[in-house]
């Protein structure tokens, strides 16, 4: 709840009230269609992202490959393959988000759940949604460029060599962190009623995040920080390499929204303690 005050610096602000947690698990949430208007949204918005981007990357690949008539530095290079997550995450986010919140990414479905932002029941559907979008987008890249999905590795992450695993965890649960944190304080609706005369467009943030994580872990993992990006490749792609680092590409990415989600609540808002007092309510009913 809000309403307008005159802010100590002459702007216009609103007083603020935190909203209580989302009910640990909702039952009567499986009868309402906007549940699954939701769900719809989130696997055809990753259907759309996995799609994209895959084909930026086995672009990307081709183009470079100068075995195959490409040349050194051709094609959009990793900028261009950063900007390609990045940009399709800050279109996607703001077509869904009034609908499904646009999370895009288990990662911030699990944080956001965490946080008692979306119910058990939503969030096991968003992933499910979001897992099933995933492998579907990457089925039409195959569909449409066969042979160069097999050659160009199609577009799924591994452990590069030079790194170890634990590079590779560390750089999927910081990558992932900046991602979540970045969710929650550009959605954060404590901060919008606070800096209401100052417009947040929450997509342009978020896309930002993603684009600069991937500038920084391209050159490691392939840059996951979504399980459901890294599942749907494994699976159409089908091959030892991405399989074997997999497990990489779900327990970082958790790890890191696990941190993100406490850092925000337990932290930076006072929220935390509700949230954690729910969970022990609903425990004890």
């Amino acid at each position: 709840m809000a309403k307008d005050v005159e802010g100590s610096d002459g702007f216009q602000t609103r007083d603020y009230e935190d909203p209580p947690p989302t009910p640990f698990f909702d039952a009567e949430e499986l009868t309402k269609w906007s549940l699954y208007r939701a769900v719809i949204a989130e696997f055809v918005a990753t259907l759309l992202f996995l799609y994209v981007t895959v084909l930026t990357v086995i672009g990307y690949k081709i183009q470079s490959d100068t075995k195959a008539g490409g040349v050194d530095c051709g094609g959009v290079g990793i900028l261009g393959i950063a900007w390609a997550f990045g940009g399709m995450i800050f279109i996607l986010v703001y077509c869904t988000a009034g609908i499904s919140g646009g999370h895009i990414n288990p990662a911030v479905t699990f944080g956001l759940f965490l946080a008692r932002k979306v119910s058990l029941i939503r969030a096991v559907l968003y992933m499910v949604a979001q897992c099933l979008g995933a492998i579907c987008g990457v089925g039409f890249v195959k569909a449409f460029q066969s042979s160069h999905y097999v050659n160009y590795g199609g577009g799924a992450n591994f452990l590069a060599d030079g790194y170890n695993t634990g590079t590779g965890l560390a750089a999927e649960i910081i990558g992932t962190f900046v991602l979540v944190y970045t969710v929650f304080s550009a959605t954060d609706p404590k901060r919008n009623a606070r800096d209401s005369h100052v417009p947040v467009l929450a997509p342009l943030p978020i896309g930002f995040a993603v684009f600069m994580v991937h500038l920084a872990t391209i050159p490691i993992t392939g840059t996951g920080i979504n399980p459901a990006r890294s599942f749907g490749a494994a699976v159409i792609f089908n091959k030892s390499k991405p399989w074997d680092d997999h497990w990489i590409f779900w327990v970082g990415p958790f790890i890191g929204a696990t941190i993100a989600a406490f850092y925000h609540q337990f932290v930076l808002r006072a929220s935390g303690s509700k949230s954690l007092g729910s969970f022990r309510s609903a425990a004890n009913v």
